[in-house]
Order: C-alpha cells, then structure tokens, then sequence
C-alpha cells in the first residue's frame, strides 16, 4: 500500500512553529508530509526588490529547518498544486487561510482543479477576519469598539512545531537567489525575544525616529516567520503600558485585514465614496521629487531616502510623507501606497492601502481629512535633535538640532533644494478641496 501523503503549501506561513496547518497536514499524511512554496509570478513579479530578497532568504531559511526538502515551482497555482498533488498522490493539501482579494480568487481556482480537499486552518492573525461582529451581527466599522471586542473575544495559545515530520521530496525548481539580514523563523524569534526586553518603552518612544526604538517585526510577521499568537502570548507576561500600546498596534492590524477581507475595492479605492469627487493632480515633477527624497523638507525626505536605501520606514515617518503627498502635493494616494508596496521590505496589501486611506480621510475610522501634518512640526516633535534627519540626509548635517528641519532659515545648502511648495498654502489648498467635496 502506498505511503499517505499531505502536501503543506506554505504561502505566509514561512515557519514551522505555531503553525495550525502544518499540524493538520502531518496528522493527515501519517506524519509524511510534502511541503511546497509556488512563486506565483502574478505576485513574485509586481514585488520591489527587498520584498523579493527577503522572501527568496526566507524560502532558503525554512528549506534548512526542512532538511532542505521544500519543494519550490514557478507557475500559476491553479495548474501547479493540482499537478504536484497527483504526481505524488497527495490525500490532501493543507493551507494557511488567505482572506485578501487575489488570496481568495486563488484558492477558489486551486480547490476546483484538485481532486483532493484542500483544508484550510488558521491564518496570519490572531483572530481570521470575519470573525469580529457587533451585538447587531454587522462588521466594525471604528477601531476602538473593535478593539475591545477583540481583547474580549481572545485567541487561542500558540502551538509547538510537529515533533516529527517526514518530509518527502519532489522535483523541485531551483530556490531564488536573494539575501536579506534578519530573515527566517529563528531570526524572527531570536529578534523578538531580544525586542521584549525593551518593549515597557513602547509606548513613549514609538513616534521617535531618532531612537530607532521600533521593533521591525511588521516584516516577519508580512512572512509568517512569527505568528502574531506567538507575541500575544509573550506580550501577556508583560505589564507595562508599552506592552498594552504593542498589543493595540497588533490589534490595528488585524482591523486592516477585516476590512480589506470585506471590502477588496479599499486596495485602491476609498472605502468613503465621497471621496471619488475629490480633485487630485497627477503625478508629475512633484511625485518623482516626493520617491526620490529631495522635496526641501527634511524630515519628508529623510523617510523617503531610508525607504530607498533599506526598504523600511518609520511609522510615524511614514504618516507625515503619506500626508505630504496627499495634501501638500495633492497627489491622490494610490499612487504612495503603489510607491510603498514596490518598495518596503514588510509590504502587505492590507496594512497599506488601509493606513494610507487612514492618512488620506477616506477609510474606516480614518484621521479626520483636515489633520495636515506640518513636516516642519513633526520633525521638531519627534526627532528634535535632528538626528533622523542628519542620519539620511548627509547635505544638512553641518546643521545643529532644530535647524536641520528648517535649514533655509539656516544658510541652507548649496546641494540640498529648497522646499518644492508653501506649506501654509497647500494647507489651504487642500482644505478647499475637501470643502468642494463636503
């Protein structure tokens, strides 16, 4: 008699810990089990370079905890997981769900060319989309509530990695070429165990890019090489008020992917529909000085600069360049969340768009539209010593503190430009617009 086989399709869920579905897989082969990872080109080929990098030093990573058995095919996963099953004679293939647009289309495709069940458990979040209602039964529509309703309806406790697992072997395509620091279950682990240590001073330094006190895990966790379950569980043996801002922060997430799941248009499209009327101007010379860091406000220009040299950014940082483009430069903000999905290392679809629409007015619970950043204030704010600027802005580090943020007050300099618009009059400007739309 033949073996049992499962197969695990790993998609982002790139770990072998806290991971419901590999579980469900090895129960379901015997403990033999296939495990296999589809560079969908559809995907791998709208992807910037450090999301490729991380994704190709991830796949590496998880392929050594597998004996180097993971079985990678380049294809459209509706041809590719059918045709891997029956070559091996897969009883099942498990997944990890995937409640985003093209996650869901995909998976309706795959499950109707298998001829065997394909079993989906868990998620990336703590608690799956769709699963948080009102008393009335209806979705969320404002964080906070959703918030409480989600501390009140809890999660389960992380999950140990399978004791043993016989990974079988299949043909398999050359594993991409690429190289990121940091990447890989243990990394993400070691990263975060390091990062609690230090996690009581979220609260208050969170904002402050000079501190660089964030603590990057909204990359692992893009990959599934941690499960948000996993830092829950360490969060609660925490008690700080940074702990609580962290759980919150986690919570916002997981808010993101609930709307998005119930409204795949907010990929591109304002969740308010008011906000079609809006009136924006095109990109032009204003939104390629905006990508390339040289709009004449520093602490824009320092965000924008760090996104291109290490694909990351600052969270606060990335609130006042996204506030910039939309009400400085007018500029509607698909076109930022595009830029920022080609280019960040932790790009998720979800967290994206929903942020940028919460920065631009016209989401969920979004930031009321007449809250402008002031790039000036918010730099003297958060990086008052000016030493995020200086960092990524080299032609403004003969400035002293508060002057890096104004440097044309200050002699300015002779490689640095001026500033590209009048604040006070974009301000304007962009509320004259909003009135137009009221």
């Amino acid at each position: 008699m033949r073996p049992v086989t499962a197969m695990m399709w790993f998609r982002r869920d790139l770990r072998l810990a806290d991971n419901p579905a590999l579980l469900d897989a090895v129960a379901a082969g015997d403990g033999r089990v296939l495990g296999v990872f589809v560079l969908d080109p559809l995907l791998w080929d709208r992807s910037g370079d450090p999301r490729r990098e991380h994704l190709a030093a991830s796949l590496h990573r998880l392929s050594r905890s597998m004996g180097g058995k993971l079985v990678v095919r380049r294809g459209d996963p509706a041809d590719v997981i059918p045709a891997v099953a029956e070559e091996v004679g897969a009883s099942s293939v498990h997944v990890s769900a995937d409640h985003g647009p093209y996650g869901q289309r995909r998976d309706g495709e795959v499950e109707a060319s298998l001829k065997c069940p394909l079993v989906a458990t868990g998620s990336p979040y703590a608690i799956a989309p769709g699963r948080i209602l009102n008393q009335q039964g209806r979705p969320y529509q404002v964080f906070t509530p959703y918030f409480r309703a989600w501390l009140e309806h809890g999660w389960r406790k992380p999950v140990d990695a399978p004791a043993e697992v016989d990974w079988t072997k299949a043909d398999s395509e050359d594993l991409p070429e690429g190289s990121a620091d940091g990447a890989g279950e243990q990394a993400a682990l070691e990263h975060w165990r390091a990062y609690l240590d230090d996690v009581a001073g979220y609260g208050d330094e969170r904002d402050r890019p000079d501190l660089d006190s964030t603590s990057r895990m909204s990359i692992p966790l893009k990959y599934g090489e941690i499960h948000p379950r996993t830092m829950l569980a360490d969060l609660a043996r925490k008690r700080s008020a940074g702990a609580e801002a962290y759980r919150r922060e986690l919570a916002w997430r997981e808010f993101c992917a609930d709307l998005l799941a119930r409204n795949p248009h907010a990929a591109w499209k304002p969740l308010r529909p008011e906000f079609e009327r809006m009136r924006y101007d095109e990109p032009g010379e204003l939104f390629d000085a905006w990508c390339e860091g040289r709009t004449g406000f520093p602490l824009v220009d320092a965000g924008m600069r760090q996104l291109a040299e290490t694909g990351f950014m600052h969270n606060r940082v990335r609130m006042v360049v996204a506030s910039f483009l939309v009400k400085d430069l007018h500029v509607h903000w698909k076109f930022g969340a595009r830029w920022f999905m080609q280019s960040l290392r932790d790009g998720d679809l979800a967290s994206n768009s929903l942020n940028w629409q919460w920065v631009a007015g016209c989401g969920a619970d979004a930031s009321p539209y007449f809250r402008i950043f002031n790039p000036v204030g918010q730099g003297v704010k958060f990086d008052p010593d000016g030493t995020y600027v200086r960092r990524w802005v080299p032609e403004l580090r003969h400035l002293d503190s508060k002057a890096a943020h104004e440097p044309w007050k200050h002699g300015g300099a002779d490689d640095y430009p001026d500033p590209v618009v009048d604040h006070a009059e974009a301000r304007r400007e962009a509320l004259r617009r909003y009135d137009a739309i009221r």
